[in-house]
C-alpha cells in the first residue's frame, strides 16, 4: 500500500472514530489524539483534521433533528415566542464558548492538545460524572422533565459554561454540556437533547473558523483526507447519536464514567512504559 493509500486509510478510521465518540460524554477529541499518535498520524501543526471532520458528526445530528429544526426554524421566521425562546437559549449558550475559542483555541491546541493532558482529563471527568450521578436530584427534576422547552435561561447559561471546559482535551464537549445541565438542574435527557443542538453551532463555528484560519496549510492531500474522514464521522454518528438517546432514558452515565476512568489509567501506564 502506497504511503498516500494508507494515510487516507487512516483518516477513514479517524472518522469512524470521530462520529462514535462525539456525541458520547467520552471525549471525541481525545480519542482523536490518542489514537491519532498510536497509528502515527500527522494532521499537521493546525491540527485542522481533527476539528473540521466534526462536521460529518454534527450533520448526522441535522439530519436526525431535522424534524425539529425545520418547526424551530418556521417559528423564528413567525415570530413564535417559544422558538424564539429556545432559538435565544441556544445562542446564548454558544456564546461563551465562541469567545473564548476564539482568543484562546491557538494556545490551546499548542499546549494542551498531548496524551498526558488526555490521560488526566479522562479520569478527572469519569470522576466528576459518577459524583454527578451519585448526589441527590435537585427539587423538581424528574425522570420526565423538564425538557428544552421549559428549560430556563440560567439553565441555558450554565450549560454554555460548562462547554468551555471542554476545549480542554479529553474533557468531551458532550459530557461536559451534559453535567453541566444536570448540574443546573436538568434532567439526563433534557441535557442530552439540549447537548446535541448546541452543537450545531459550536461544532459548525470551530469547523469553519478553525478552516478558515488555517487555510494556507491545506493542500488537496489535506482536503482529501479530511473529505474521507467526514463521510466515515457521518456515518458511524449517524448509529451513535439515536442510541445514546434511547440509552439515556433508562441508564446513567456511569458506564461512561468507569471506562473514561479505566482508559485514561491505561493510557497513563502505555506513556510510562514507552
Amino acid at each position: 500500500m502506497s504511503a498516500e493509500s494508507l494515510f487516507l486509510v487512516k483518516a477513514f478510521f479517524l472518522g469512524i472514530i470521530e462520529g462514535l465518540t462525539e456525541f458520547l460524554p467520552i471525549s471525541s477529541t481525545g480519542h482523536l489524539i490518542l489514537i491519532g499518535d498510536w497509528i502515527n498520524f500527522d494532521s499537521g501543526s493546525g491540527k485542522v483534521f481533527e476539528v473540521v471532520i466534526q462536521l460529518g458528526a454534527i450533520l448526522a445530528v441535522v439530519w436526525i433533528y431535522r424534524g425539529k429544526i425545520g418547526k424551530l426554524i418556521s417559528g423564528v421566521l413567525a415570530r413564535d415566542p417559544a422558538a424564539l425562546r429556545f432559538a435565544g437559549q441556544v445562542s446564548l449558550a454558544f456564546f461563551p464558548a465562541a469567545v473564548i475559542g476564539a482568543l484562546l483555541i491557538g494556545q490551546i491546541k499548542a499546549m494542551l492538545f498531548r496524551p498526558e493532558v488526555v490521560a488526566a482529563t479522562l479520569v478527572i471527568g469519569g470522576l466528576i460524572i459518577l459524583w454527578v450521578e451519585r448526589r441527590p436530584k435537585p427539587a423538581g427534576v424528574t425522570d420526565d422533565g423538564p425538557h428544552v422547552e421549559r428549560m430556563s435561561w440560567g439553565q441555558a447559561f450554565a450549560v454554555g459554561v460548562a462547554q468551555c471546559v471542554a476545549m480542554i482535551p479529553g474533557t468531551s464537549r458532550s459530557g461536559a454540556t451534559i453535567v453541566g445541565g444536570m448540574l443546573a438542574g436538568l434532567n439526563r435527557q433534557t441535557a442530552t437533547e439540549f447537548s446535541f443542538f448546541l452543537a450545531m453551532p459550536t461544532m459548525l463555528g470551530a469547523a469553519v473558523y478553525d478552516g478558515w484560519r488555517h487555510r494556507d496549510m491545506l493542500g488537496s492531500h489535506d482536503m482529501l483526507a479530511i473529505a474521507v474522514g467526514f463521510i466515515a464521522a457521518f456515518a458511524s454518528a449517524m448509529l451513535v447519536v439515536r442510541a445514546l438517546v434511547r440509552f439515556v432514558a433508562s441508564h446513567s452515565l456511569n458506564v461512561f464514567a468507569w471506562y473514561r476512568i479505566a482508559l485514561g489509567l491505561i493510557i497513563v501506564i502505555w506513556l510510562a512504559a514507552r
